[in-house]
């Protein structure tokens, strides 16, 4: 096998799962972990979070990961330093059990969680690295399964 083959062709030699939101929140909080929380970043967990809920009405519990993501975008937009600014690794800290539930990376899932980010950050470009960016990535991946 050679060494960046598409993940197609893993899958041959590898029965791999589909990546998951979890997942995804807690690779956006390696990647761009130190960069203090944004009001876009915040509606991109919340937006993530959301697709996990349970959308037949018996899951009480929701808005932990989103909720705290958007008290840190508000703290942050306080805050003089970037110092004492919380960081999305803060926030998206061991994010898949904190999760309501936890399933797959669909491309409507990151298109949404995409949408999300851009309605809420200045530049036309989701963040690199950033909830959107991996969203999108691993959907893309997901659909090679």
């Amino acid at each position: 096998m050679s060494e960046r083959q598409p993940r197609s062709q893993i899958t041959k030699y590898f029965d791999l799962d589909p990546i998951t939101i979890g997942e995804v929140l807690e690779t956006a909080a390696v990647s761009v972990g130190d960069t203090p929380v944004e009001s876009s970043d915040a509606a991109a967990i919340q937006e993530a979070e959301k697709r996990c809920i349970n959308t037949s009405g018996d899951e009480t519990e929701g808005g932990r990961l989103g909720g705290k993501a958007q008290a840190a975008a508000s703290f942050n937009a306080g805050a003089a330093q970037n110092v004492n600014k919380i960081t999305i690794s803060d926030v998206l800290l061991d994010a898949t059990s904190k999760l309501p539930r936890d399933k797959a990376v669909t491309c409507e899932d990151a298109d949404e969680v995409k949408g999300a980010e851009l309605r809420a950050r200045p530049q036309a470009a989701a963040r690199p690295g950033g909830v959107a960016d991996t969203m999108e990535k691993a959907a893309k991946m997901n659909l090679d399964d």
